[in-house]
């Protein structure tokens, strides 16, 4: 195996890392006889910070890994290795320990570690000399220069003060035995060299004399309870306490036992435990936890201490805000102030946007919030973008104008300039009186508006589009006073986009534009909630319902912060739309989407309750909130103000949309069918002709007229009878949601905006498919689900409209998918060429799905059939 050399540090003369690759083998323990079935080892390597844990062996004595682990390591490194027994409902047991010395092992290798096999023993932590088992590990990978070693083996003893050898080791074993350290008697002292220690009571100052520092005074909030060890949180190795000021490779220094020094100011001797055969040791701390950086990342903030507690864990305490943790504390990022206010509390001052917050700042914290806002502003400016192109026509007329020599309507009047802002608008500035606005000053004189009533006035949004303002009653209106005109009538025209994220967020942003402040307050009975909630809407003015809703019902304690409100929505729609009360009617035998019902006129009131839902709709929408039932697909190409066609017939009427097309494809004259321009309607029992035409019954359906017979018979059949409630519905709904806001959605989506997106069940899907001519474990199947699990929600939905012909789910899940004869599970069948694309029967829930030979040709045909194909066919 290639070996990784060491490479010097450019910043001190001995740190050299290296890559040492550590294979655990095995492992030995004694038999315990509290353990029935034996432990559950595993080993933790720890060095220099770095901590790597091995698999567990269950319930054995004799484990054995072969787990390779890699670590940077110094050439004075020390490996310490913790064999733990893994428990589940308690804290992990260290089994015994071992360390290792990586300056020992070169030395004893000719300075290169290569498929090295040690046995180090085991001992308990609480006796040195208890031994407990054998561990086995081969190292390998590393190898360094023996004059580099050298030299950095000459300036790690050089790092002693006067150069005075190490003190004796009896009297440092003696002292720290005799008083331990305690987690109360912590200090930081001064090395000769300027750098800080952490130094405790029981731990010599490493002077000269060796003498023992006075205890100083009990702080006034205890450190942080000693945790038990976490097994996400491994400890570190290095044994030596980070400094202040001290720089990284010089906090990690490292000394071999045979150097016979000891670095000043940079570890603190705490106590060994007696010495193997005589031989004298240097004592270390106990590993900190993991997360705890052993090299200090530069000077403390004001107001912060560094300590160590009793195990020689580094712990951080804040003396302003009187708390320890142990986490190093960042320091505040560049423009911040940390101040107290009277009351004691701290808060933090930004002095570059001029803010304050009560949240302590980091540097992840300040970047995120600047790349959100980076964000923000590059959508922002692309959709202001997006819509004034609609408003100043083409680019390149505009571009095409700042010339003065190439604009047609002359120079500017003196006084005026022509500018352009960085979103690419163009503006005009009036010098004279210093203002801006966006009309042409040229073409001003000649719209001969009318002036405003006296008290209003005209302004314009970011996006140039004008409002007035009535300062009489202090409210803000898109309708010209003089015109009666809404001005958004002749704003921006948005194409069609096929991301509906895009096309909600920025139907959203023109609800808000249109929103009032303050709120209204509706109160209603659950047991009388039709009646009450009808007498409360129509009380209110259209524009007072774009304000804030306040749901209250009486007896109820609960606060209306938007849940009582979706509450009402989803009661209110499932009484109104209930077809009971003869307002709507299923489109459909099979078919439980609800139309306007032409029999709606037996009751008297009947248009102003249409009025009422068209309001009430309109407010669903603009609140963004959701209602219990969904409308039919020509319903909402109604709403969306688009044109209906032969093929919307098909879902609410299958079998009058068959004869349609029946009659499209056949000669009628040979079959004599006799038909004329009129048709028969029954309701109630009453049966009435309509003429589609003036002298209509009159008028023989031939091969030559029959295109516009299918065309008139379609309109009347989906506006039959209801064109009164139809009209009725929408000015309700225009009052409060203009339609033009709704134009850049398709009837799918705003289905979706009304009914809601439901999540779905991914193993209920699987769980309840059939397949025909495919099994389970067919590759086409595989990929199906496959790409299934990669589609977000907004795809999955798509399909499922795709397949069964809504996106809404019953109450059940798939396992209640109904279709045209009862329950009809969702079905996948092998059907056609691999050129084909996928095709899908609404009336069986099933999908025809090619034998493609690819995943990706699969995911192309299917994803283009979602997205890209509308309307039925005959097969």
């Amino acid at each position: 195996m290639a070996c990784s050399a060491a490479k010097p540090s450019s910043s001190s003369g001995y740190t050299m890392k290296a890559q040492l690759q550590i294979i655990v083998l095995s492992a030995k323990l004694k038999e315990s006889k509290k353990n029935w079935f034996g432990p559950s080892p595993y080993v933790e390597v720890a060095v220099d910070g770095q901590s790597k844990k091995t698999e567990k062996c269950n319930n054995t004595h004799s484990p054995k890994w072969k787990q390779p682990l890699t670590v940077i390591v110094t050439p004075f490194s020390k490996l310490i290795f913790r064999v733990w027994s893994h428990q589940t409902l308690k804290a992990d047991i260290l089994l015994g320990m071992a360390t290792l010395e990586v300056s020992e092992m070169l030395k004893s290798n000719n300075m290169k570690i290569s498929e090295v096999v040690q046995t180090l023993q085991l001992c308990s932590d609480q006796d040195q000399k208890d031994v407990v088992g054998d561990l086995s590990v081969c190292l390998d990978g590393m190898q360094v220069d023996p004059e580099m070693f050298a030299s950095a083996e000459m300036s790690s003893l050089c790092a002693i003060p006067n150069g005075d050898s190490r003190p004796n080791n009896d009297h440092v074993a003696r002292t720290s035995r005799e008083t331990s350290p305690s987690i109360d008697s912590l200090e930081d002292i001064a090395t000769p060299n300027g750098r800080r220690a952490v130094n405790g009571t029981g731990s010599p100052s490493l002077s000269a004399g060796g003498s023992k520092p006075l205890r100083p005074p009990r702080p006034s909030r205890p450190p942080p309870p000693t945790p038990r060890r976490p097994a996400s949180s491994p400890a570190s190795s290095n044994g030596s306490v980070p400094s202040e000021g001290s720089d990284s490779s010089e906090a990690a220094l490292r000394t071999p036992a045979s150097g016979g020094s000891e670095p000043v100011g940079n570890s603190v001797v705490q106590d060994p435990g007696p010495a193997a055969a005589g031989t004298r040791q240097v004592a270390s701390i106990t590993p900190a936890p993991s997360r705890m950086a052993p090299i200090a990342a530069g000077p403390l903030p004001p107001g912060w201490e560094q300590r160590v507690d009793q195990n020689g864990r580094v712990y951080f305490v804040d003396h302003i805000e009187k708390r320890t943790t142990w986490d190093r504390p960042e320091p505040l990022p560049t423009g911040w102030e940390r101040r107290v206010d009277p009351m004691g509390r701290v808060y933090y001052v930004d002095h570059i946007t001029r803010t304050t917050t009560w949240q302590r700042p980091t540097m992840e914290s300040v970047r995120n919030y600047e790349e959100w806002q980076l964000q923000r502003s590059q959508l922002q400016g692309a959709m202001q973008q997006f819509n004034q192109r609609f408003i100043y026509g083409l680019q390149d007329q505009v571009s095409a104008t700042q010339n003065k020599e190439f604009d047609p309507l002359g120079p500017l009047p003196h006084g005026w300039e022509k500018r352009t802002d960085t979103n690419g608008r163009v503006y005009f500035v009036h010098h004279p009186t210093r203002t801006t606005q966006w009309e042409d000053p040229r073409t001003q004189g000649l719209l001969n508006e009318k002036p405003l009533p006296e008290g209003w006035e005209m302004r314009f949004t970011v996006d140039g589009i004008p409002y007035f303002v009535d300062h009489n009653r202090r409210t803000t209106t898109y309708i010209d006073p003089r015109t009666g005109k809404s001005s958004l009538e002749n704003g921006p025209q948005i194409t069609y986009v096929r991301d509906f994220k895009a096309k909600v967020q920025y139907f959203r942003f023109w609800c808000q534009q249109l929103s009032m402040p303050q709120h209204i307050k509706i109160t209603v009975s659950r047991k009388t909630l039709f009646e009450d909630s009808f007498q409360q809407i129509m009380s209110f003015s259209p524009q007072d319902l774009r304000r804030r809703l306040w749901i209250i019902f009486p007896g109820e304690e609960g606060l209306d912060y938007g849940g009582v409100a979706r509450e009402w929505f989803f009661l209110l729609s499932h009484e109104v739309l209930n077809p009971m009360y003869c307002l709507f009617e299923y489109a459909g035998k099979d078919n439980y989407c609800l139309q306007i019902n032409p029999a709606s006129y037996i009751n008297p009131d009947h248009l102003k309750y249409f009025k009422f839902i068209g309001r009430f709709i309109a407010m669903a929408l603009f609140h963004g909130k959701f209602i219990d039932t969904g409308f039919s697909l020509p319903f909402y190409k109604r709403i969306l103000n688009k044109p209906l066609a032969l093929k919307d017939l098909e879902s609410i009427d299958p079998e009058f949309y068959n004869s349609l097309i029946w009659i499209k494809e056949n000669n009628i004259e040979e079959c004599g069918l006799e038909m004329y321009f009129s048709v028969d309607k029954e309701i109630l029992g009453e049966v009435t002709t309509h003429e589609l035409k003036p002298d209509g019954s009159n008028i023989v359906v031939t091969e030559e007229n029959k295109e516009e017979y299918i065309r008139l018979v379609a309109e009347w059949r989906l506006s039959r009878g209801v064109e009164e409630q139809t009209q009725a519905f929408f000015e309700g709904f225009n009052e409060v949601l203009p339609q033009q806001y709704l134009q850049y959605f398709d009837a799918k989506e705003l289905e979706v905006m009304l009914c809601g997106m439901q999540e779905i069940d991914l193993a209920d899907w699987q769980r309840n498919t059939i397949y025909r001519h495919y099994a389970r474990s067919s590759k086409q199947i595989l990929w199906f689900w496959q790409l299934i699990k990669e589609m977000d929600n907004e795809k999955r939905m798509r399909l499922l409209q795709f397949v069964t012909g809504t996106c809404r789910l019953p109450v059940g899940g798939f396992t209640d998918l109904m279709g045209s004869n009862g329950p009809q599970k969702f079905c996948i069948e092998k059907v056609g060429k691999e050129n084909w694309l996928p095709r899908s029967h609404t009336c069986f829930n099933r999908l025809d799905l090619p034998p493609y030979r690819s995943y990706e040709q699969l995911k192309e045909k299917l994803m283009f059939a979602i997205e890209e194909t509308e309307g039925f066919g005959q097969e």
